[in-house]
């Protein structure tokens, strides 16, 4: 199976599954868009069982385009892993500073953050398609962090995953005014004339409220791989019945 591993020390694994036409519905990881569940659980445990974990660790959302996140904790454990009605409800935003737990969010073509505290052991993902990114959710969840549970920004190292590209990301006037409301992503879009629509950079916007809230832009990494051009994305722009990519981050330190 397709994975793309970003991290994977003594203290903390994190990745993104990809696309795979060798696996059930192409590594398909989404119960929520599925031919067949039992297809997406064989998928979820193949995982698992490479990352030395199982299917009883997941902790998934039922992910909304809200800007609503969630503090995990080991009462979280086993939510959503293998049936939809036990995940938690409203939210794409998850974070814990509880070991054993893989935290997942899905996107096809929508922005996945992974985030790590190398200081304090919280780890993070986030779901951020172009309306989380709108409503600010890694902006708000990263400064809910700094305030909250007393983080230093500059401690967290952020991984953003495979999404839809500046090229692919094709949107009309209104969508273009929220992003242009926003402040801070006018060097992120561009207007083409032929078309009359207007392309987003949907990762460098999300890259942008990273360092709004205080994360170091070398602390940042980017995968720059379309979701839409790439053989080895899912694209819900391309084909609405798509499967979706699983990103995650455990910490599995003793």
């Amino acid at each position: 199976m397709k994975t793309k591993m970003f991290l994977n020390n003594e203290k903390f694994i994190a990745g993104m599954t990809m696309k795979d036409d060798a696996e059930l519905e192409s590594n398909n990881m989404a119960l929520h868009s599925c031919e067949n569940a039992n297809h997406v659980l064989e998928n979820r445990k193949k995982l698992a069982a490479s990352l030395h974990c199982g299917l009883e660790n997941f902790v998934c959302a039922n992910q909304t385009h809200s800007s609503n996140f969630h503090r995990v904790t080991l009462a979280d454990k086993g939510r959503g892993a293998d049936q939809i009605d036990t995940a938690i409800a409203d939210t794409d935003g998850l974070y814990t500073y509880e070991r054993n737990l893989l935290l997942c969010s899905f996107t096809a073509d929508c922005v996945p953050v992974i985030f790590y505290n190398e200081v304090n052991g919280l780890i993070g993902v986030i779901h951020s398609g172009w309306q989380g990114t709108v409503k600010e959710i890694t902006l708000k969840m990263l400064k809910h962090l700094k305030q909250a549970e007393h983080c230093n920004p500059s401690d967290f190292r952020v991984q953003i995953g495979a999404a839809l590209s500046l090229e692919k990301f094709e949107v009309d006037e209104d969508v273009y005014v929220k992003f242009k409301d926003l402040g801070y992503a006018d060097d992120f879009m561009y207007y083409n004339d032929q078309t009359r629509k207007y392309h987003i950079d949907n990762q460098l916007t999300v890259k942008k409220q990273c360092e709004l809230a205080g994360i170091p832009a070398e602390q940042i990494t980017i995968d720059r791989t379309c979701t839409f051009i790439n053989p080895d994305g899912f694209s819900y722009r391309q084909d609405k019945q798509s499967g979706r990519h699983l990103s995650f981050i455990m910490r599995n330190d003793d």
